[in-house]
């Protein structure tokens, strides 16, 4: 089996862990290509062919992939789709944004956020808000399956395969780049952090969202929120953790002031080790913790910070 898996690319930076990840998951399945496209990609192929596990690597560097616009990636990969059985990335919003466009243009299904494969036509993928796993068989002659990467561990930086460069292909011109609003941050990227410190609605306000931040600061961590903190106006919606925002599964989950409804914990469950401090009691996100503070977060969170010097 041949795997064409499509790297996460920001610009022209590779994105290690989310790549790295999905390696792990495609090796399952067979021989992995792993496609970079991008505009000054270069840097980022060579990286990838240093992930073991990765057969070549792909380089497509192009302006009309500089962007991440979806239709000439989408274009790119069908044009190569005729040596591969299964096209994979990982889910990310990218992923998310281009895949579809591909099964659709094969005319195959595309089977999503997939935590486990069974095998090279069976896989595992959470429903529910992640309460019930779905076995999903495909008879599609190819696989277009996006892969939850909190559910792999990265790929060692070991390899050492061979880098080919790949012209574009037409651009359709359905679409094109106008501008990207980042928000900077010297704080981890939120997927990809080793620990996450969430706010919840309890945290009561925006300007009460200084002792998350300066806890997250104190340990090197990413700031999440729920839902309802960013609904509130006390985060913004980058921030936001769970079902409808982002999924995480760093080393160190620390939830504060928040209760735990069933969306959240679709996004932060699989974390390693889960602590929450709550003043209720009866708080759901105690039942998913491995450590549980019932206290109050305005004299427990200063407290901690005063701790961590």
């Amino acid at each position: 089996m041949a795997v064409l898996l499509l790297a996460e690319v920001q610009g022209a930076e590779l994105s290690m862990d989310q790549t790295a990840k999905a390696v792990t998951a495609a090796t399952a399945l067979g021989d992995v290509t792993v496609l970079c496209a991008s505009s000054g990609c270069g840097g980022a192929a060579d990286a990838a062919a240093k992930i073991a596990g990765v057969a070549k690597v792909l380089c497509a560097d192009d302006a009309a992939y500089g962007n991440g616009l979806a239709e000439p990636i989408a274009d790119l990969i069908v044009s190569l789709a005729g040596d591969y059985d299964h096209i994979v990335a990982p889910a990310t919003t990218n992923g998310k944004n281009i895949l579809p466009r591909v099964a659709a243009l094969l005319d195959v299904m595309v089977i999503s956020d997939v935590t486990g494969i069974v095998s090279a036509d069976t896989f595992e993928r959470p429903i529910y808000a992640g309460n019930a796993i779905q076995t999903v068989q495909s008879s599609d002659n190819k696989k277009v399956v996006s892969i939850r990467t909190t559910g792999f561990d990265a790929a060692a930086e070991t390899g050492s395969a061979s880098v080919e460069k790949i012209a574009a292909v037409a651009n359709p011109g359905l679409s094109e780049w106008v501008e990207d609003k980042v928000q900077t941050s010297d704080r981890p990227d939120l997927t990809s952090a080793k620990i996450v410190v969430s706010g919840g609605r309890g945290v009561g306000s925006a300007e009460n969202f200084a002792i998350i931040e300066q806890l997250a600061d104190k340990l090197g961590a990413a700031v999440g929120a729920s839902r309802a903190a960013v609904d509130s106006g006390y985060a913004p919606n980058d921030w936001q953790v769970g079902q409808t925002g982002k999924v995480v599964a760093p080393d160190l989950y620390i939830a504060i002031g928040i209760s735990g409804a069933i969306q959240h914990l679709a996004g932060m469950k699989d974390s390693k080790v889960i602590v929450a401090i709550n003043k209720d009691e009866e708080a759901p996100i105690f039942q998913v913790a491995d450590y549980g503070l019932v206290a109050d977060l305005f004299d427990a969170v200063p407290a901690l910070n005063d701790a961590l010097g």
